[in-house]
């Protein structure tokens, strides 16, 4: 395990908790809800644990928010103001790495843009699983930039090479994955449909 401290996993907790008090929800129903552990929820809610990708489907999912946007609430987007122009540099923007695929996400626009964008990069054998659940109120379009990904949408697979979109429609549970020997990245863009 790692001595580094990664300041981005205490603000994932403090926003993963400040979901759950927002809703007044106790653990329990946080977990009964999601289907995450209390155990598991109360380490990320410490900051002791790293919550996977599949975990954090599941929580925002639970929180009715996409899990672009509850990373980009957790990676401090929303201290920008809004509608303010400006550039982000590679190297200032935050970068979340989830511990059990190696799976890495950056957010590419501020809380200001009228759509959410975020850069993944999958390596290479990684599988990264979703619930229906997590793609309600939203509309996704998935753009490979690089590699290939085997994108299953419900019973439907695609596989998808660089340039190649698909524009997700209603919440099915999904997969995305990396089958290659090689990395594959790929752009999310969101749009939310209905505020919960």
């Amino acid at each position: 395990m790692s001595n580094i401290v990664d300041p981005l996993v205490d603000r994932i907790a403090a926003r993963v908790r400040a979901e759950r008090e927002r809703r007044r929800w106790t653990l329990a129903q946080l977990a009964d809800t999601s289907g995450v552990s209390q155990a598991m929820i109360s380490r990320i809610e410490r900051g002791e644990s790293s919550p996977t990708a599949v975990v954090l489907g599941k929580l925002s999912a639970a929180f009715q928010l996409s899990v672009a946007s509850l990373l980009a609430l957790a990676e401090g987007a929303q201290d920008e103001a809004p509608g303010a122009p400006g550039v982000r540099r590679r190297a200032d923007a935050a970068e979340w790495r989830d511990p059990a695929t190696g799976y890495r996400r950056r957010q590419i626009t501020g809380p200001g843009f009228p759509a959410e964008i975020a850069e993944i990069s999958l390596p290479a054998g990684a599988r990264v699983p979703y619930p229906a659940a997590a793609f309600a109120f939203v509309r996704q379009v998935v753009w490979v930039l690089d590699g290939r990904l085997t994108f299953h949408d419900g019973d439907t697979v695609y596989e998808l090479h660089p340039g190649d979109t698909i524009e997700l429609g209603e919440p099915a549970e999904r997969v995305f994955a990396n089958t290659t020997d090689n990395a594959c990245r790929y752009a999310v863009v969101l749009a939310r449909d209905v505020r919960p």
